[in-house]
């Protein structure tokens, strides 16, 4: 579904970054996975590029770093000439009743959950114009849809994701580059699983398909929104959730 289609994939090491990376190499793309620690998806690469036949490149950079987001972007021009998809995956979860919030932990979350989303939709912009082509997925939360108690900080950046993805869609449609978002529910990764065992539970018996989602189950809604099945879809904030009530 992604032959010769060139992806960057940010925050690709563990959960649905990982899953999405290996879902795009099993289709056919280009990958270039991101990380901030150096070495850590040099034998993930390796293994799927054995895997699957296909390219991947592993691209160290923290995305709140301009100089080395600029680094990458400029390789990956370099070296491919284009970029047809980038899913603004990174992100960091920090929680705190109001009252106890400080301005430095919404600095760091929005540092890394919105301004870094910016930049980089920015960059990959150059690219897809002039291609008049582009699929740029933006990972949101559905606590950026509907809120969450003990969640402003983190809530308001993943509402800021949605309401970027939804400009950014009016503004680009002209140039036939999609941008949507997905908003995932309660997925069963190690950011999520940070809640402890008693939260984890409370949370499960209030989705409606009584399991947590999968890195997979996010993956395959990137898969058909990079891939030219959602063609005229644009602008849209797709939730991955199980009919969770936060």
């Amino acid at each position: 579904m992604l032959k010769n289609k060139v992806a960057l994939i940010t925050g690709a090491s563990r959960g649905i970054g990982l899953a999405t990376a290996e879902l795009f190499a099993q289709n056919g793309a280009v990958i270039y996975a991101n990380a901030r620690a150096t070495g850590c998806l040099d034998g993930l690469a390796k293994e799927l590029e054995s895997k699957y036949n296909t390219t991947v490149i592993p691209l160290y950079f923290d995305v709140t770093d301009s100089i080395g987001v600029k680094s990458a972007f400029t390789r990956i021009k370099k070296e491919q000439g284009r970029l047809d998809i980038l899913v603004n995956n990174a992100g960091i979860l920090k929680d705190a009743l109001i009252g106890m919030i400080s301005t430095d932990m919404i600095r760091e979350v929005f540092d890394v959950n919105v301004f870094a989303v910016a930049e980089l939709i920015q960059y990959a912009v150059k690219f897809m114009k002039k291609q008049s082509s582009g699929s740029i997925i933006n990972l949101s939360s559905i606590v950026g849809v509907n809120g969450n108690k003990g969640q402003l900080a983190y809530s308001a950046s993943k509402g800021a994701v949605i309401s970027m993805t939804k400009t950014a869609a009016k503004e680009l449609a002209q140039y036939n580059i999609r941008v949507n978002a997905i908003a995932p529910g309660m997925i069963d990764t190690d950011m999520f699983n940070s809640i402890g065992e008693e939260f984890v539970a409370e949370r499960v018996a209030g989705i409606g398909m009584k399991r947590l989602g999968t890195p997979s189950d996010v993956a395959n809604v990137c898969l058909f929104l990079a891939s030219d099945l959602s063609e005229y879809v644009t602008g849209q904030v797709i939730g991955v959730d199980g009919s969770a009530v936060v």
